[in-house]
């Protein structure tokens, strides 16, 4: 199946499968944007750039992991591969129309990966955004899926990306320990093949004081990069895009306008 150049391709009225979420539909959307979340997240992180966005024209759906919300008695997906392999049959009905993938940590690993897989069944996406994830060329060990679960919870804390007092809450943190040490063992788990470079206009954007994500990090996107990349540096932490919902808004916007 190939991209037409058109606005307004023919597209469901609403995603029929189980990944896909359509917070805010937009008629006859100028792109459409398909969110990643973190690891441990899922589709809902994603509402304020869908609500965000909506009045730009760009309509978002949003990725809904297995094992979480609405999918909770489904079992967890435990790599990279087998998610991307698994999201594409309900995404590619959706890929008829100029479209975009955005990802915050693991998502933007599992965006990177999209975005190739899907350049390779000749249905390249206008854009691709990473936030908050290192380039997949810098040599890293993740194994904070191997921690125990204080040593897991005092993980999270320092990342600022979640309420203390949820920390503090039994009962949610039984509901969301699971699906936090899947995905950081989906991330520890991962690696990089060598391919051709991905011919995607890249935007990066990452935090200041992130733990996990130095600039220099960030910055070696280039190395995997075919088309033009640009870097966007903004003030915080991991969970940066929290912060400055509307910084991360215009950049995306400014990004798509060649498509809107």
């Amino acid at each position: 199946m190939t991209v037409p150049a058109t606005r307004g391709a023919a597209a469901p009225s609403s995603p029929s499968g189980v990944w896909l979420r359509r917070y805010r539909p937009v008629a006859d959307p100028a792109v459409r944007l398909v969110c990643f979340p973190h690891a441990g997240g899922s589709a809902t992180a994603c509402l304020g750039l869908a609500a965000g966005l909506a009045g730009a024209g760009v309509e978002v759906l949003a990725v809904q992991y297995p094992g979480r919300q609405d999918r909770r008695g489904e079992p967890f997906v435990k790599t990279v591969d087998a998610l991307v392999e698994a999201v594409l049959p309900e995404l590619r009905e959706w890929t008829g129309g100029p479209f975009a993938l955005f990802g915050h940590s693991l998502g933007g690993t599992l965006a990177y990966e999209t975005a190739r897989r899907l350049t390779a069944l000749g249905e390249k996406p206008v854009h691709l955004f990473v936030s908050g994830r290192r380039a997949p060329t810098v040599p890293r060990t993740d194994t904070a899926h191997l921690l125990d679960d204080r040593a897991l919870i005092a993980r999270i804390a320092a990342l600022q990306g979640t309420d203390p007092e949820l920390l503090r809450d039994e009962e949610l943190l039984r509901m969301v320990l699971p699906a936090l040490r899947n995905d950081y063992g989906m991330a520890g788990s991962y690696r990089h093949l060598v391919g051709t470079p991905l011919s995607v206009p890249l935007t990066v954007l990452t935090g200041d004081s992130d733990p996990n994500v130095s600039v220099d990090d960030a910055r070696r996107w280039s190395e995997v990069a075919g088309g033009p990349v640009e870097l966007h540096v903004l003030p915080g932490g991991h969970f940066f895009l929290d912060e400055h919902p509307e910084n991360v808004r215009h950049i995306i916007e400014e990004a798509l306008d060649h498509v809107r």
